[in-house]
């Protein structure tokens, strides 16, 4: 009898069920086993490693873009995604296809069942779309990779990897606390695993006890640093779809990602793009510039409608809010902003919402979707009115916008921000209802 050939349907529905395999210990193991018995296609792989709390998405989208502005042949790895399953594995920016998702998570179905079969362990369900990534990047015969740790570092199953050629740190800061650590400088460490023997270190200037950690396994590893501080992009024209600055030797750099936080994280990717082109990768300067210019990442200070403008944006955390802030006063200045909001419950949401509420005239809350880690709108509504914010807590997604639109006049702006679980719903609500 002839098996039928797994589709993209119930790839996905057994790639979620693999989820049930999570143990208490977190140890790369059964990923590293499973790996081996395909023929190790991460070993076959150039890799550029990225780690961080906030940026390290942004910074991706910057590198891969410049890389594939010179012509090479680039895979991304990313999570979480915000609109599509398939984003979080891409090849020069095209969504790896249904079929052959389908396809290789048959082939890791079959060799995992031989691993239960001989006792071992059985992957997660990031940990199998780490491992077909690396056989979708094998496959596609990827010049580069650009990998983006899904949490921490040295238990990450990207963290597998045992070549990378650059290591990059995005800003590290308190996010997942007393599982990655529990202090600044023990998340750091955690980060810092992803460091390996004859890998370049480029990192974000960092706050001294996260600096030190990074720098302190750099040098036992004997692996050269270079940092990129983003106090030197200067000359900075601020916008909400388009930004110009100078940094070192880049003048009139442009960038079409929105955000003071933009200006550092484009200065880390410069400067490992400098750091590439030193191993001898051929990136020429205009391709440094349209690469830049051209690179996108979604839910990062992103406008999805006009009339009124309406902002969707991923700060979920203590950094990632004062850096939104910060945008809002400097770019934003003057015009009355509605908030959405939706946080997971084990997200700073007091801090995020007392850093934000001075910038809100009123916001409404709602429950990210089918999520068990979820903060309820009513907890997160009375958490705004207790740092002075008028709130009202919604039902759903389209009762939030469709809330926010009738308290908007046409020159105001919505800012809908908090877990990126939601905003990939809302952003496609709000297009859907543009149409």
């Amino acid at each position: 009898m002839v098996n039928k050939r797994m589709n993209y349907r119930e790839a996905r529905e057994f790639l979620e069920g693999c989820s049930r395999y999570a143990g208490e210990e977190l140890s790369l193991g059964p990923l590293t086993e499973m790996l081996h018995r395909l023929g190790d296609p991460q070993d076959q792989l150039s890799l550029v490693h990225i780690a961080g709390t906030n940026g390290k998405g942004s910074t991706l989208a910057f590198i891969s873009s410049v890389l594939q502005e010179a012509g090479y042949r680039v895979g991304r790895y990313i999570s979480p995604t915000i609109f599509e399953y398939r984003e979080r594995i891409q090849v020069n920016g095209t969504y790896i296809p249904e079929e052959d998702l389908a396809r290789l998570t048959e082939k890791l179905r079959e060799t995992g069942k031989g691993m239960l079969e001989e006792g071992y362990g059985h992957p997660t369900t990031f940990e199998m779309e780490t491992a077909l990534a690396f056989l979708y990047f094998a496959e596609q015969g990827c010049d580069l990779v650009v990998l983006e740790c899904g949490r921490g570092g040295l238990t990450d199953a990207t963290n597998v990897v045992k070549h990378p050629r650059l290591t990059v740190f995005a800003s590290i800061s308190l996010d997942h606390l007393g599982v990655l650590g529990d202090s600044l400088g023990e998340i750091a460490a955690n980060k810092a695993g992803i460091i390996k023997p004859g890998c370049t270190v480029v990192t974000y200037r960092q706050e001294p006890e996260a600096e030190h950690e990074i720098l302190k396994r750099a040098e036992a590893l004997s692996c050269p640093v270079m940092q990129a501080d983003p106090a030197r992009a200067v000359n900075r024209r601020r916008g909400i779809r388009s930004q110009r600055f100078d940094y070192k030797g880049w003048k009139d750099m442009e960038i079409s990602l929105a955000g003071e936080y933009q200006f550092g994280n484009a200065a880390l990717a410069l400067e490992s793009v400098e750091v590439l082109r030193g191993m001898g990768y051929e990136i020429s300067d205009q391709a440094v510039y349209d690469g830049m210019k051209n690179a996108c990442w979604p839910a990062r200070f992103m406008v999805v409608d006009e009339h009124p403008i309406f902002i969707i944006d991923g700060a979920h955390n203590r950094d990632a809010a004062e850096k939104l802030r910060q945008t809002v006063e400097n770019t934003l200045k003057g015009r009355r902003i509605i908030g959405i909001m939706g946080m997971l419950s084990d997200k700073e949401y007091d801090r995020v919402t007392a850093v934000m509420a001075p910038c809100l005239e009123q916001v409404f809350t709602v429950t990210p979707p089918e999520n068990p880690r979820a903060l309820s709108a009513k907890i997160l509504a009375e958490t705004a009115e207790k740092h002075g914010l008028s709130a009202q807590a919604c039902a759903d997604i389209p009762e939030a916008v469709e809330k926010a639109l009738e308290a908007a006049k046409e020159e105001d702006v919505i800012l809908a921000f908090g877990s990126l679980s939601y905003l990939g719903e809302l952003a496609g609500y709000v297009r859907k209802r543009r149409q």
